[in-house]
């Protein structure tokens, strides 16, 4: 089977499902999307691991997995979505130690986790792709930009996955900051390890650069 690499396009939360988020995977050569949901703290640890400007002041989980790791001379080779079954995705990690490689069973919200970790590559089946990809829809107000513009939001995603962006009214909080409040915001957000925020409060200093 042919295997199709992956790249992490965003992450936005569900209002409908408590605690859930979205992560948007997108291929790296087309335009097909993959929505993974995935819990609070992996979507906090993969936000971390994607903005290098956040530090936390202690290793998340993933972090501590990364220096043991290092300290045995475990690498990450690859990432591999391999199978679908009732909307939940199963994934693979590949290892090599001593030129020896070993196959993982992983969460694929872990998996992508500890593959930003190690700047491995993710990819997964064209099959898989084919069953759950889906294509950006634009709106109304997106009807001028072309596919692939990284500034269109994955709203229209989120609707065929049944999640919701932001808040709206966090969301117009944001925006009404200036780009330094919105860096104060998130150093304080850091280090009260309040990574939930700190992953909003990055997102939308994101959209300013």
């Amino acid at each position: 089977m042919s295997l199709v690499r992956l790249k992490i396009k965003g992450i936005s939360y569900s209002q409908t499902q408590n605690g859930a988020y979205a992560l948007i995977l997108n291929e790296v050569e087309g335009d097909r999307k993959l929505p993974i949901v995935i819990g609070a703290f992996e979507a906090q640890s993969i936000a971390i691991a994607l903005e290098k400007e956040i530090k936390p002041p202690r290793p998340l989980t993933h972090d501590l997995f990364k220096n043991f790791a290092d300290r045995f001379d475990i690498v990450i080779k690859q990432v591999i979505i391999h199978k679908l079954v009732d909307g939940v995705f199963y994934s693979s990690i590949i290892c090599e130690r001593d030129k020896i490689e070993e196959i993982i069973d992983a969460r694929t919200s872990d998996a992508i986790a500890l593959a930003l970790r190690f700047g491995a590559p993710i990819f997964t089946y064209k099959t898989i792709l084919d069953k759950a990809g889906i294509y950006l829809k634009f709106s109304s107000k997106d009807k001028d930009k072309e596919p692939g513009d990284d500034s269109i939001v994955v709203d229209e995603i989120l609707q065929e996955s049944e999640a919701v962006e932001i808040d709206p009214g966090t969301a117009s909080a944001y925006k009404a900051m200036s780009l330094d409040e919105l860096h104060q915001e998130l150093e304080k957000a850091v280090a009260s390890e309040d990574y939930e925020k700190a992953a909003k409060l990055r997102d939308e200093i994101s959209k300013r650069k």
